[in-house]
């Protein structure tokens, strides 16, 4: 089942049980969806890829993720909350996040796979690394981690320290 689908039925299932959260997120989704799908029809695509539905949910979340730093910032808790409703919402369609150690393990393999030797290779580690993890993994916590490991605060293959 496409992800259009999937937030299709979601809606349904929303509008019947009343839940103006999740109803609201997956609207969201949706017209995000249908904006990009119009966007790529102009280019000759048919429709999104999967990587192109994981991008937009990545987007999404990312946002969410932003909004949450800003309203704990401004003291406004119930903004917040409502905020980490929809983002948990979003997460149940993403792919499952990978763990730290996961992530090192991965970025482990990217410096060995391009012969990373110091922090003047982040370019291509952060590459390799981002194409590998996208959807899997938030790219600041990859970025910090790749950063950490080539400057070997973290230490290739340690498992780390954080």
């Amino acid at each position: 089942m496409s992800l259009k689908d999937r937030v299709s039925e979601e809606i349904k299932t929303a509008m019947k049980a009343k839940d103006k959260i999740r109803l609201e997120t997956v609207r969201s989704i949706k017209k995000l969806i249908l904006e990009k799908e119009s966007s790529v029809r102009a280019s000759g695509q048919e429709g999104l890829t999967e990587a192109q539905e994981i991008e937009l949910l990545v987007q999404l979340a990312k946002q969410r993720r932003d909004s949450i730093a800003q309203y704990q910032q401004a003291n406004r808790a119930d903004l917040a909350a409502q905020e980490a409703q929809e983002l948990a919402i979003l997460e149940e369609y993403l792919p499952r996040q990978l763990s730290d150690e996961e992530i090192g393990a991965a970025i482990d393999q990217m410096i060995v796979q391009v012969g990373a030797t110091s922090a003047k290779d982040m370019g291509k580690v952060m590459g390799a690394a981002m194409q590998q993890l996208k959807g899997k993994a938030d790219g600041k916590k990859v970025q910090d981690l790749v950063k950490a490991k080539l400057s070997g605060e973290w230490g290739v293959g340690s498992g780390g320290k954080g």
